[in-house]
Order: C-alpha cells, then structure tokens, then sequence
C-alpha cells in the first residue's frame, strides 16, 4: 500500500525508486498513514516543500529533557533546524566564515590530501574499500582541518556524526536513539573544550573565526557555536561520503559511463558529480512542518502537520529530467534538488562539490584500471543513503 511505506524495509532502501515512481503517478502529495505525515514525491512539489514559507523546521525537543537536553539544543540552535528570524541571524554569521572564497582556498589542501590518500591506497596493492579508504577520510581530513580538531582526534569524528545522524531516519531505534544520546552529549563536551582554547589563544581554524565573528552586534551564543560546528562537520562530509560511493557504483553498473570516467576524467567530472547527486541522491527525506494551512500540489497541508521533500524521487521525476533512470554523465542541464533548496540549501554544497570534482578524476588518472568486485554493503538507512562497504581493485 502506497499509503503505509515501510522506509526501514530492507528491501525498499536497496531500490526504492520503483515505489517512488508510483507515489509520482498519484500526481499529489499523499498522506502516510503510520507516520502521520504527508509525502511529496514529484519535483514540483518537493521543491515547492522546500521552498514554502508557510513550511518551517520545526523542532520538537525529545522528552525526557534531562536525557535529551544536550542533544535537543545541538538541533534547536543549529541552522538546520531553524526559521526565520532566528535562521536568517545564524545563516549569516555562519556565511561569514564559512564562505566561497574560503572553500575556494582549501583547493591546494584538499588535492594534497587526495593525494596521500591514493599514495595509501597504492601501498596496499590491490583491493582497497572506497569508502573507508577514500570517499570517507577525504571530507573528513578536510572540514576537520578546517574546524581545527587535532589530528589526533580525527578518528572520533566519524562514528560521533554516524550516531547523531541516524536520528534523521525514519523511527530509529531505541539502541539508535541511545547512541544518539551519548555522541551529542561527548561530541558538544568536546567541542565546547576547542572553544573555550581557542578563545583565549585563537587561531586560524573556523572555530576560532566564529568565537569572534560579528554582525550588526550579534554574536553566536556558545549553545549556538558548539551545534553549527558539529552540523558542519556532519553536513560537510555526510553529502560527500554518500554521493561519491552512490555514485561510483552507479556508474559501475552503467559500462558506458564508467568507460567515460575512465577515458576523460577531467573533462567529465564536474557533470559527472552533479549526475552522482541526482541519481542516487545521498539525502532522500526532508521534513518541513506547516505553521499555517498551505496547498501543496493539490494536498492540503493544516497548521502542525509535517510533509516530507523525497528528493531523491524528485531527481527522477519524468516530467523534469529525460530518461532519469538512465545515468548520463554528460547530463545538461542538472536541476537536481539534491543539495535542497530555498533558505535550507546546503551550507556545504560548494565543498562537496569541490571535494568531489578533485577526488573522482585523481582516482582514474592515478588508477586507470581501477574497477569494483564483489557486492557493495547498502547502509541500512533511507535518509541518508549511502554504503559501508565499496570493494575496488586497482590492478
């Protein structure tokens, strides 16, 4: 039943495309009727859920507080889960620091990075796991560095993001919802350690820069500064991680298209990241919740109802993109929603996209041969798509 879709079915998350093209030809937003909340699947009204202004990021703070409280700030005072005024005011200061210019100039780091990475993978002198090997620690090295975590630390960084980002899926588990506790609480300890550091002896990181950063009189509240770092650390590599292992083996299972990765790398690779985003999108479910009445294609969404952005059906809506269930690396125009849209796009879509656009051809030109073996490990999650495991040969 299309009214009652089960998004921890195992089944639904390895290809759930099919069910999302049906959910397309009922042509309006449905309401699921076990979660209680409405589903956008074409691109006109996904996008149109993202974009509304009678659609908010409404937090509701999980109870009980005294168990929730650290994780519920990290959510309530973070951009992602913010409206206007209070969006506008974050959004701004953060844009502040965290700006095209500065992402630009990580270009030299993030090469050289590229690099070492690969220098690795050649020591190990065959099959290597493109996820933990590559796609992985690359954006991880990156915004790490940029937020100024010791390198020392890095390896805490990962598993912190992969706990508190499980609580974006749909009904996580009490197990899931346990770790989410703890990786909040311990990842906004720590954080809140660098910051108090970097205020009396600051540097040149981004945690220095938005202790200090200032607009028109305002500053970030310490609640504030804690949950945009860690939303920038688990935003600034969640899309790059996703994207390059959804893609790669996309493009695996499509020969023409890994013919031109491996032919022209350089050449293909600005469309070819903005092909990996679409296809298989990394994010696929965006709630938005109505703070009046609104019309979404057809549906009437009331006061305090949520409806969901399924961005990875809009990215293959019919009526928008041709052949979309056809990866085509070459393809232009891409009005792909998979970064999101309206005042909710993503901060850190310039350095995926950057991170990708260097890390994807390097891997070609430095291992020409290179090819996929064996059956990638689908993580068990909807929202955030992705894989644990991508097997590569390089020889």
């Amino acid at each position: 039943m299309l009214d009652q879709i089960d998004f921890r079915n195992l089944d639904f998350i390895k290809n759930p495309y099919p069910t999302l093209a049906k959910l397309r030809e009922l042509n309006k937003p449905i309401w699921d009727s076990n979660l209680e909340i409405f589903l956008a699947a074409k691109y006109e009204d996904a996008n149109e859920v993202l974009r509304n202004k009678s659609l908010g990021r409404i937090y509701q703070d999980r109870q009980p507080e005294n168990e929730w409280g650290v994780f519920n700030w990290l959510h309530s005072d973070s951009i992602l889960d913010s409206e206007p005024p209070k969006h506008t005011r974050l959004r701004s200061l953060v844009a502040k620091a965290f700006n095209r210019n500065r992402i630009e100039n990580l270009r030299p780091d993030i090469e050289r990075l590229t690099n070492q990475l690969l220098d690795h993978i050649q020591t190990l002198g065959g099959e290597f796991d493109v996820i933990a090997e590559y796609a992985e620690p690359l954006p991880v090295k990156v915004i790490a560095a940029l937020l100024g975590f010791p390198d020392e630390d890095e390896h805490l960084l990962r598993p912190w993001s992969q706990a508190i980002v499980k609580m974006y899926e749909v009904n996580p588990s009490l197990a899931e919802q346990e770790a989410a506790k703890r990786a909040g609480a311990e990842f906004a300890d720590y954080v809140h350690g660098l910051m108090e550091q970097r205020k009396s002896h600051p540097g040149t990181d981004l945690i220095s820069e938005l202790a200090q950063v200032e607009e028109a009189g305002e500053k970030l509240s310490t609640h504030e500064l804690i949950a945009t770092c860690i939303l920038l650390l688990n935003a600034g590599h969640e899309a790059s991680v996703n994207g390059f292992g959804n893609g790669i083996v996309s493009a695996f299972n499509n020969p023409d298209q890994w013919e031109l990765l491996k032919n022209n790398p350089d050449q293909v690779s600005e469309t070819a990241v903005e092909e990996f985003i679409r296809f298989d999108s990394p994010l696929q479910f965006f709630e938005r919740t109505a703070t009046s009445d609104v019309e979404i294609g057809g549906a009437l969404i009331k006061k305090g109802q949520t409806i969901v952005s399924l961005l990875g059906s809009a990215n293959r809506d019919e009526k928008i993109f041709h052949n979309p269930t056809k990866m085509d690396l070459l393809r232009e125009p891409n009005n792909h929603i998979g970064f999101g849209a309206g005042i909710h796009f993503c901060l850190g879509a310039p350095l995926a996209r950057l991170e990708m656009s260097i890390s994807l051809p390097a891997l070609f030109k430095r291992f020409p041969n290179f090819y996929l073996v064996g059956e990638p490990v689908r993580r068990p999650t909807f929202s955030l798509r992705g894989y644990e495991k991508i097997i590569g040969r390089i020889a």
